[in-house]
């Protein structure tokens, strides 16, 4: 029987479309947006410099393969530039790998609380999600393995992963990669490594380096300061980079972006200065919090996951309603299956400083 009209493939109307934290505080109150994970130091004025740089150039093409991009990348971490593919934030990379290697019936398994992307990139590409439950808001990986079946072609893994700031040693990663059949490829989503101050940690260079079905994705969206440029990168063995550049689209990563990022990548001052930051604050607010009574799940990102009760009057949706009006927007993380907590980014001292007070405040029940 033939349509009426023309009909998405099977799969697409399945997609909970990805919404975005929140970013706008009621009238007349200052705004402290800390819903997104952005940095509260903003870009490297070296990035700000090159973008600006840009401003005379608008009429031309960007540089279709990144080049100046990649060579950065590559000499701040010592890999071979043609084994990395820059996009449009790792999310596009994301979307790449899953539309490259997962088809119509093929699985994807992804962990409990694992980033939405993944999920929307299986459907998207005609496959079939597989999301495997994780102990203490972290991924499981004899769970994961237990998952695989012959129509597995993909696992996500993300290392911290987002939203509950956990992460797995690397000896446990490279367990699941061992127990992984050589056909299915492993991506290690590691927007957030940066960040992480564990000797026992390692966002998979390494293993991409030894390995013909593991990638690893990284993002200039979050220590870098340039979530608005779009830009991300992923490493990987050869043969994965050859079939993804026969996918993506040309010019995926615009001029400022290729100028901002390399500019971004070489002021390693800048990053240490917000690894400090974070390292002060993400302590702290933690700390302060659980004195409150709430309980943090432990983090090595650039956010924190707080949990609340159930009790009326003291629930996560009050909480956020009441931070909301004092215009301090947290992310409502009900979408992850995580109804009773809010993820907070780990903002400037005045911003973090206002939200354990609101958050005293609220606790007692004062207006």
């Amino acid at each position: 029987m033939t349509a009426s009209r023309p009909v998405p493939r099977p799969g697409v109307l399945e997609i909970e479309a990805y919404v975005p934290g929140k970013s706008a505080a009621p009238a007349g109150v200052k705004l402290h947006k800390l819903s997104s994970n952005e940095t509260p130091l903003g870009p490297s004025p070296k990035a700000i410099a090159a973008f600006e740089g840009l401003a005379g150039k608008l009429e031309l093409y960007p540089d279709g393969s990144s080049s100046r991009l990649k060579q950065a990348i590559a000499g701040r971490y010592g890999l071979d530039p043609q084994r990395i593919i820059c996009g449009n934030g790792s999310d596009e990379l994301l979307e790449l790998v899953t539309k490259a290697y997962l088809g119509e019936g093929d699985e994807g398994i992804y962990s409990q609380y694992g980033f939405l992307v993944y999920r929307i990139a299986i459907l998207a590409a005609g496959g079939k999600p597989v999301v495997v439950s994780e102990k203490n808001y972290t991924a499981d990986v004899d769970a994961i393995l237990a998952a695989v079946t012959p129509k597995t072609k993909i696992v996500f893994l993300a290392n911290p992963n987002n939203p509950t700031g956990t992460y797995l040693p690397f000896d446990q990663v490279k367990r699941l990669q061992a127990g992984l059949p050589p056909h299915v490829l492993l991506v290690l989503d590691a927007a957030y490594a940066e960040y992480v101050r564990r000797n026992d940690y390692a966002s998979g260079l390494e293993l991409v380096a030894e390995s013909e079905n593991v990638v690893m994705t990284r993002t200039f969206s979050k220590i870098y300061g340039l979530a608005n440029l779009r830009i991300g990168w992923l490493y990987g063995p050869a043969h994965v980079i050859d079939a993804l550049e026969r996918i993506r689209g040309p010019f995926n990563v615009n001029g400022a972006a290729i100028e901002a990022g390399a500019a971004a990548v070489a002021d390693e001052a800048h990053v240490a200065a917000a690894i400090e930051h974070n390292d002060k604050w993400l302590a702290w607010a933690t700390a302060e919090i659980e004195k409150l009574g709430l309980a943090v799940t432990p983090s090595v990102g650039n956010f924190i996951l707080i949990h609340f009760p159930k009790t009326p009057g003291k629930t996560a949706k009050e909480a956020d309603a009441f931070l909301t009006r004092r215009g301090l927007i947290l992310r409502a993380v009900g979408g992850y299956g995580l109804p009773d907590a809010l993820r907070m980014t780990i903002g400037s001292e005045e911003a973090n400083r206002l939200v354990v007070a609101a958050l005293a405040d609220f606790l007692a029940g004062k207006a």
